[in-house]
């Protein structure tokens, strides 16, 4: 097994869109009308499948209170990440470090929609994603 893609609902497809493609994501596709609503299908230029969904229908509220937390993307250089994002205009927290070093860093950006995104820059070495090592004591 393995996770596809995360599916979020938007009040806004097009202000959503703008976001998303700022932050990087590049649109594979989309599905007009479905009975959840216009589906748009984004990855990142890296990834080799969807990774997320955007949900859209106009006659849904958004509900805030999914119980999302947060999405996390993966980073080469958090410097050059930060002031790409603030080139397009998207408002990104001060960077931190959570080993209090150098190159594990890491920080947030919100979408329109109140969707926290976590952006990690990985120690040189690390793995692509989090294992059991990251969490042992």
């Amino acid at each position: 097994m393995r996770t596809l893609h995360v599916g979020l609902r938007v009040a806004d497809r097009e202000r959503s869109l703008a976001f998303y493609t700022a932050v990087g994501y590049e649109v594979v596709g989309s599905v007009p009308e479905t009975p959840i609503g216009h589906l748009t299908m984004l990855k990142l230029p890296d990834d080799d499948f969807v990774t997320i969904e955007l949900v859209h229908d106009p006659s849904r509220q958004v509900d805030t209170g999914t119980g999302l937390s947060h999405l996390v993307i993966k980073v080469e250089s958090m410097d050059a990440t930060v002031s790409e994002l603030a080139a397009r205009g998207i408002e990104v927290e001060t960077p931190s470090s959570p080993d209090g070093s150098e190159d594990f860093r890491t920080t947030m950006v919100t979408d329109p929609d109140g969707n926290r995104i976590e952006l990690v820059q990985w120690p040189t070495g690390h793995p692509d994603g989090m294992t059991a090592a990251d969490l042992a004591d």
